[in-house]
Order: C-alpha cells, then structure tokens, then sequence
C-alpha cells in the first residue's frame, strides 16, 4: 500500500488508497488497462447524495480523502458517481459538480497543462459560487466543507494557476495545498 504523504487524519482509513495516481496519458488507465488498479472492479451501487446525512456517506467521505492525498482522478471519478446517482441537476449535484472539477484540475496540474488547470478551476469557482448564493451565515458550509475557502480557492487557481508537477513515477501525488476538512 502506498505510503500516506500527509499527516491528516483519513475520513474513511477501512478503504485503502490506490496503488498510484492516474494520470491520463502517463499511467496504466485504472479501469480499462489490465495492470490498471481498479481493473475488473466491481461496480458498486451508489445512492444519492443526502446533504444533510453527509456523514453518512461513504463514497462521499472516500472522495474527500483520495483529494487530500493527491488521487485527484480518483477522487473525480467517485464524485462523478454521487453526481449522476443525484441526477445531475439541484445543489447537492452543482456542488458535487464544484469538487469534480477541482480535481480534474489537480489531473491538469499533474498532466502538467496550465489551460486545462485553469479552466477546470474557473468552472469549479462558478459552481462553488452559486452554491454559496443559496447558503447564509458567514461561515456557509455544504456537505461540511467550507463554501467561501472552496471558492476562494478555486478562484486563485484560476487567476493564477498553481505548481504543475508533471508525472514521475516517485513525484508526490499531491499538487494543491488546499485540505478538505468537513465539520
């Protein structure tokens, strides 16, 4: 198993990480290569999204933690799943929508691609914000995570992009220092 970069407590450590972070183009694709690390998984049944049972939810939770230690593909491809199991279409789907953007830039900033990072994040920033409309408070969170930081932070990226860390088999997965910390 590999070893874990950040010293962050895991929302679901009973679900081990990948084997590597995929990087399209530069890795085995996780699904569809047979030395992929998902390849043959059996797809399981996934549930929409409760906004107000996010605790609950384990995929929901597994997403957040793939983030955080930089398996942005991964973490992508389980929100995805939430997203169209919600129907793709109300808050909970355009804030599912947010965090699948932000880690199709984290793919970006691994593939290397400052364009791809940069609109991914402006999309995420777009989205964030119209959740954050619908919240009150000064502290609005969705889902336990922080409207405003997820926003601003989606909007520094898209201003200015972040590191690009192209792939290398021994680089630290880890691209942006945001840390997804639901309370």
């Amino acid at each position: 198993m590999k070893q874990e970069p950040r010293s962050i407590p895991r929302l679901i450590p009973s679900r081990a990480f990948p084997s590597y972070a995929f990087v399209p183009g530069l890795s085995a694709h996780p699904t569809h290569n047979p030395q992929g690390h998902s390849y043959n998984r059996v797809e399981e049944e996934i549930e929409a999204p409760d906004p107000k049972r996010w605790k609950n939810n384990e995929h929901y939770l597994y997403g957040i933690d793939l983030f955080n230690y930089g398996y942005y593909w991964e973490a992508h491809e389980i929100w995805e799943d939430l997203w169209n199991a919600d129907g793709r279409i109300g808050l909970p789907s355009d804030f599912l929508k947010g965090l699948i953007k932000l880690a199709a830039a984290g793919v970006k900033a691994r593939e290397g691609v400052r364009r791809g990072l940069q609109a991914h994040a402006r999309g995420a920033a777009l989205l964030f914000e119209a959740v954050l409309s619908k919240q009150t408070g000064p502290d609005a969170r969705y889902m336990g995570l922080s409207l405003k930081e997820l926003h601003q932070f989606a909007r520094s990226l898209a201003k200015t992009g972040a590191p690009l860390q192209p792939h290398t088999d021994d680089a630290d997965p880890i691209v942006f220092d945001l840390i997804l910390s639901p309370q």
